[in-house]
Parts: C-alpha cells; sequence; structure tokens
C-alpha cells in the first residue's frame, strides 16, 4: 500500500496542540476519524435489524398459530389468508436477516481496517455491500435503508481518497468478487435460518383460496 494515504490516517493525533485549537472550528476528520464514526453508525443499524428480525419471527409464530387454528376449524379461507401473510414476513424477515449478517461481515472488515489502517485493499468490498444492501432493506425498513445510504457515501469518499493516491478506479457502485462472496454468504446463512427458526407453512392445497403445493 503507498503509505502517503497513511499521512491522513491519523492526522490529528500528530498536531501540535495549538494547530489543533486554531482548526477546531473547520477540523476535517481523518481517515481513522471516518472509519471509526461509520464503524459505530453500522453497528447502530446492525443492533436495529437483529431487533426487527425477532420483532418478524414473533408475529410470524403469532400469524402461524392462527393458520393452523384457522386449519383446525376447516375455515379454509381464512387459512389461506393467514399463510398468505406468513409468507409476505417470512420475506421481509430474510431480507433483514440478510443484511444483517452482511453488516456483520462488514464490521469485521472495518474493525481491522480501523486497526490496521489497511484502507486500499479492504474498504472497496466493504462500500459495495453497504450500497448493496442498503437497497435491499429500503422496502423492509426505509431508516435504516437512508442511513446506511448516509454512510455509504462516507465510505465511498474514503476509497475514492484511497484511489487517488494508488491511481485506481474504483466503482463502489457495482459489487466485487470480494462483495458478491459477502453478500452470497449472507443469504445463504439468512436461508439456513428461515429453515431453523420459521415452522413450515402448510402445503395442502386450502379450498379455492388455497397455497399451492
Amino acid at each position: 500500500m503507498d503509505r502517503s494515504f497513511l499521512k491522513d490516517w491519523d492526522t490529528e493525533s500528530r498536531e501540535p496542540v495549538i494547530s489543533k485549537v486554531g482548526a477546531h472550528f473547520h477540523h476535517r476528520p481523518s481517515t481513522k476519524e471516518q472509519v471509526s464514526s461509520a464503524l459505530y453508525r453500522l453497528k447502530t443499524q446492525q443492533n436495529k435489524l437483529e431487533s426487527a428480525a425477532v420483532r418478524m419471527q414473533q408475529h410470524d409464530k403469532e400469524i402461524f398459530n392462527k393458520c393452523v387454528s384457522s386449519q383446525l376449524a376447516h375455515d379454509t379461507a381464512r387459512a389461506a389468508m393467514y399463510a398468505n401473510e406468513c409468507a409476505e414476513v417470512r420475506k421481509m424477515a430474510k431480507v433483514t436477516l440478510q443484511c444483517q449478517m452482511a453488516l456483520e461481515q462488514v464490521s469485521l472488515r472495518l474493525e481491522t481496517i480501523e486497526e490496521f489502517g489497511d484502507v486500499a485493499r479492504m474498504m472497496l468490498p466493504v462500500a459495495n455491500v453497504v450500497h448493496s444492501i442498503k437497497n435491499q432493506i429500503s422496502g423492509v425498513m426505509p431508516e435504516v435503508g437512508f442511513e446506511l445510504g448516509q454512510i455509504g457515501e462516507v465510505l465511498s469518499s474514503v476509497v475514492d481518497s484511497a484511489g487517488e493516491v494508488t491511481g485506481s478506479a474504483y466503482d463502489t457502485s457495482t459489487p466485487s468478487e470480494e462483495a458478491n462472496r459477502i453478500l452470497g454468504e449472507a443469504s445463504t446463512i439468512a436461508d439456513q435460518h428461515i429453515k431453523d427458526k420459521f415452522p413450515e407453512l402448510p402445503t395442502q392445497r386450502i379450498g379455492e383460496h388455497g397455497i399451492s403445493q
């Protein structure tokens, strides 16, 4: 890595005290500060996704029990309605879980960057993943999508700065191979979690309103 980029990694710690005072009102965050701030904000969104996933699982359980009760009462129309609602909740739960798992991987990489300053090599897939999951989660949790969008802009700025120093051009809007691997692993884990934590939906047709096998 071009060591000149690290000049901006933690500039504040090397500035004389009088310079810090003079720069108080026009302080430009160092790269390390930007990474640390992004990491904190990402973990906050990760916690929100985790809480939302728990709520969705509980909501699904309640609807599923109503579906079973309706089947036992031979109310096929109502059973089908509850089963369809379960299916929709599970779609949202999978997106939420997938984004949560991806953010966990992103946070681990940002912690490494924060500790070692290995920005140029590791930041691009991090920015790629944040942009991708922002688009996925916006339809389920718009407030999380908005915050991830802002964090993504910060990460993209850091990537651009690294690119200027190394003479490389990086595209943060198109997932890199590493970003696709992270997203793929997150999707696999989310699928398995859905299978493990959510009871299987009825497969038998329920009258003319029913669920296909």
